[in-house]
């Protein structure tokens, strides 16, 4: 007896099936190898396989009593011949039944003389492959035997109906990370300044590290130019992740840009952000964050002076030409748009060629080592002195890089964002004749 061919494009339909559930060539399975044991168990046989009926071969997910083998040439395959029946297929003598007599486990060292299989059918009615039972003796299968063979071909079925929507579950999410992550780095980079404008006398460097692709932070910084000849910067961290964070985040800045074109006294600029800060709560949850808002008056000699109010932010460090680290506090600001009447503290200072200014959030100072200790402002003081300090890149840029390169170093250790910016005087700075373009 003839099996015939399945027309190509029946076969085709087949094969796209096969492909769309992703069994071929994965690793033994428990479940599927029970499958075959039972499948052994019911018909007192030897032998059992859940086998699946590639373009030119069978492949074998689960085996029972067939060691060592994984798959056979299709042609000519008693699998391949059974996966195009709709009902089990049964060969009762392989010995005396030409669809058999040249298949390798009829002729090969096995010998097997019995052969009977149900086909594993999708709902688009695709036979993917078979669950069959092999015997080296002749015998005859009895119905309620052929049915539960059917009923282990359902379950086979079932389960990979399971995987295959686990797989597309798994494949959606990763798709939603991506788009997410893809979102977050789009608007984060619509709520910070694209580069830094180039300031007369003065190198400026900054850097945001987010703690987490898929969120976006609420870390912030700016640097711009006030009317006068002096110029304006800030950094900060408002509450909250996601896009509530993010409306807060635009909101913070802008409103510190038109504060200061308004009125550039620094703490004057939080206490207008803490106005709007409040006028924007309207019984929603709180929305505060903390700041540190500067001025840079540039002077005769090249330095700068430096006037910084803060509002609940950790300190900056300023890295002086002698090599020491030293906070310029602004302890007892409070956080701006939380308290019915905060207080900001303002200090001035002044930094000389040759010293640098870092502002920093508090992922940074927050990040814990290895041993789980945090960082904290000591931990980073003492990096900048052993890294820093004795550099012959004393920049802003090397400043950044000696930050960012602990960041690094502490990696899973930082768990929050991080908003940095580092800005230096040069030892022999430009001329302050030199019009910004």
């Amino acid at each position: 007896m003839q099996v015939p061919l399945p027309r190509a494009s029946d076969e085709g339909r087949r094969l796209d099936a096969v492909r769309r559930y992703q069994i071929l060539d994965t690793p033994p399975d428990g479940t599927f190898d029970r499958i075959a044991g039972l499948a052994a168990r019911i018909f007192e046989a030897p032998m059992a396989t859940v086998a699946i009926v590639d373009t030119d071969r069978v492949w074998f997910k689960a085996t029972h009593g067939l060691t060592g083998v994984t798959q056979i040439d299709r042609d000519p395959g008693l699998c391949s011949s059974a996966v195009l029946h709709g009902e089990p297929y049964v060969v009762a003598d392989a010995a005396t039944d030409v669809r058999a007599l040249a298949n390798p486990l009829v002729q090969g060292d096995i010998g097997v003389r019995f052969y009977a299989a149900a086909p594993i059918v999708t709902a688009d009615g695709q036979h993917l492959g078979t669950v069959d039972v092999l015997d080296t003796r002749p015998r005859k299968p009895t119905d309620v035997q052929l049915d539960a063979l059917q009923d282990l071909a359902a379950l086979v079925m079932e389960e990979l109906e399971l995987r295959l929507s686990a797989i597309r579950t798994v494949a959606a999410e990763r798709d939603r990370r991506t788009e997410a992550e893809h979102l977050a780095r789009t608007l984060q980079r619509t709520l910070l300044p694209p580069a830094l404008p180039t300031v007369p006398g003065l190198q400026a460097a900054a850097a945001y590290h987010t703690a987490s692709p898929h969120e976006v932070g609420g870390d912030f910084y700016d640097l711009f130019p006030l009317d006068d000849g002096r110029w304006a910067f800030f950094l900060g961290d408002v509450c909250g992740k996601g896009a509530e964070a993010a409306a807060l985040t635009s909101l913070t800045r802008y409103t510190l840009r038109a504060a200061a074109i308004y009125d550039p006294d620094p703490c004057a600029a939080l206490s207008n952000l803490d106005s709007v800060l409040k006028g924007e709560h309207q019984g929603s949850a709180p929305r505060y964050c903390t700041a540190v808002f500067g001025v840079l008056q540039p002077l005769a000699d090249g330095s700068f002076s430096v006037t910084l109010a803060g509002g609940g932010h950790p300190s900056a460090l300023a890295v002086r030409v002698d090599g020491k680290v030293e906070p310029i506090s602004t302890a007892g600001g409070q956080l701006v748009g939380m308290l019915p009447d905060p207080q900001f503290v303002q200090t001035t200072t002044r930094l000389s060629p040759g010293e640098s200014l870092l502002l920093y959030t508090d992922g940074l100072t927050e990040a814990r080592a290895p041993d789980g200790t945090m960082l904290d402002e000591d931990g980073l003081t003492q990096h900048l002195l052993s890294t820093y300090v004795h550099a012959e890149d004393r920049s802003a840029d090397g400043l950044l890089g000696s930050v960012e390169a602990l960041l690094r170093r502490l990696g899973d250790g930082v768990s929050d964002d991080t908003a940095l910016l580092a800005l230096s005087v040069p030892t022999q700075p430009e001329p302050r004749t030199q019009e910004k373009r």
